[in-house]
């Protein structure tokens, strides 16, 4: 299909005529599928979304990666955990008003009390922009002189930071850690700028949601409270928005980097 609403209506379509059991869609455009989807259910296919969602009235249920406080968690410990004695840690973001990023950071400032030590110190703003996430890397090294890591909720952030660090000569002094994708962090995992990061694994979720569409169709309901098997990932808690997280994100290191760069 094209990457458009009308590519994945046109699937749809082609679905239902089939007589799918199943879809289980990332949708382009939340609301111009939904149509299509209602059309799908009213036949008796069951319809669920993840990653990016449907409208609520155009699913049984959407599957998230992960939830704002498992990846507001994660990112902080992935620092955390590389600093034993503790110190100064400071967050690159992308820009001031990404309303994902700053839900994330939130999340990680109420839990930072379960990382005795670690201190943060500024967080900065490099609008999803190279360039200017580079120039904020340097800022913070040149202000914070004790610094020991940037944390990037960007993978734009993420990548510009390590170059920042691996340019500055302080690989091994600053851990620069985040949301990152394989393909573009191997060579940070493999210089030690960046020791790990975290993204969603898409192995993992593709897996999950096709487990949820099977268990669905075989009975299970899809309803606020309801815990629907996820095979080795779990069980899927819904919301009230018949709304689930998968896992915490998933961590990349020089133990797996390889097997997922050529991935995504």
């Amino acid at each position: 299909t094209d990457t458009t609403a009308e590519g994945q209506i046109e699937v749809i379509n082609s679905l239902i005529a089939q007589g799918v059991n199943a879809i289980a869609i990332s949708a382009n455009d939340p609301d111009a599928v939904a149509p299509a989807l209602q059309k799908a259910m009213d036949r008796g296919i069951t319809v669920i979304s993840w990653d990016s969602g449907v409208a609520k009235d155009g699913r049984q249920m959407h599957l998230n990666p992960s939830s704002s406080a498992l990846i507001g968690n994660t990112i902080i410990k992935l620092a955390a955990d590389h600093m034993p004695d503790g110190g100064d840690v400071a967050v690159l973001s992308a820009t001031a008003t990404s309303t994902n990023q700053n839900i994330w950071i939130d999340e990680m400032k109420k839990v930072m009390g379960n990382y005795p030590g670690v201190n943060l110190v500024a967080t900065v703003y490099g609008d999803d922009l190279a360039d200017k996430s580079y120039r904020e890397a340097q800022g913070l090294m040149a202000t914070y002189p004790d610094l020991k890591a940037i944390i990037a909720p960007t993978t734009v952030g993420i990548l510009a930071a390590s170059q920042a660090v691996t340019d500055a000569g302080k690989i091994g002094q600053i851990n620069v850690t985040g949301l990152g994708l394989p393909s573009e962090m191997a060579g940070a995992v493999d210089s030690g700028a960046t020791v790990s990061f975290a993204i969603w694994n898409p192995i993992d979720l593709g897996y999950a949601a096709t487990m949820l569409s099977y268990n669905i169709v075989k009975g299970a309901k899809a309803e606020p409270g309801a815990k629907i098997g996820m095979g080795r990932m779990g069980d899927a808690t819904l919301d009230d928005n018949n709304e689930a997280a998968m896992s915490d994100p998933f961590t990349y290191d020089k133990s797996n980097i390889e097997q997922f760069k050529s991935i995504f």
